[in-house]
């Protein structure tokens, strides 16, 4: 599999650009291979989300995610709740359709996901779905500070992610 690897400052997070074989009957590219990942994935879903939805910002302490755009695209937030020293490790990239990428996201970072065009997202997990290993905190935290692209427009929310609170170390885990 050729597969480049741009360079992450969160442990763990690895970010992978398939290469595309393109003719004039379609395109053909690997989103992974078991091989490449850290623990194999258990359980896939597709995610539909329309321009302006913001989910997240979501972590585990068990279930690592593999995410890959397949129709439009999204800015993605990440921030590794991992280490508390300061500053936080904040990372934000632009995936979908137009730029093939594949995100593996690892326990304790948390994740999400602004549609900036209507969007179709497959994402694969480490995890069956446990209720008891979905915890969140605020996509608009300050003491995060991710740079979301809203442009002054509130995103869309969920219920659930509207009552995210904010960054409170000692309800944060242990991912150890």
């Amino acid at each position: 599999m050729s597969m480049s690897e741009p360079v992450s400052r969160i442990p763990g997070l690895e970010i992978w650009q398939p290469r595309v074989f393109a003719d004039e009957r379609g395109a053909f590219l690997e989103v992974f291979r078991a091989q490449a990942l850290p623990e194999a994935m258990v359980q896939s879903n597709h995610s539909q989300s329309r321009a302006g939805v913001l989910r997240g910002l979501h972590y585990h302490r068990h279930q690592a995610d593999l995410w890959y755009v397949v129709k439009g695209s999204a800015q993605v937030g990440l921030v590794d709740l991992r280490d508390r020293t300061e500053p936080l490790a904040v990372e934000t990239l632009v995936i979908g359709e137009d730029q093939p990428t594949a995100v593996y996201i690892p326990p304790g970072v948390a994740h999400g996901y602004l549609a900036l065009t209507d969007m179709d997202m497959i994402y694969w997990v480490t995890s069956e779905y446990d209720p008891a290993d979905e915890h969140g905190v605020a996509w608009d935290d300050a003491a995060i500070g991710l740079p979301w692209r809203v442009n002054g427009t509130p995103p869309v929310l969920s219920e659930r992610d509207l009552a995210n609170p904010p960054l409170s170390w000692d309800q944060i885990p242990s991912f150890s």
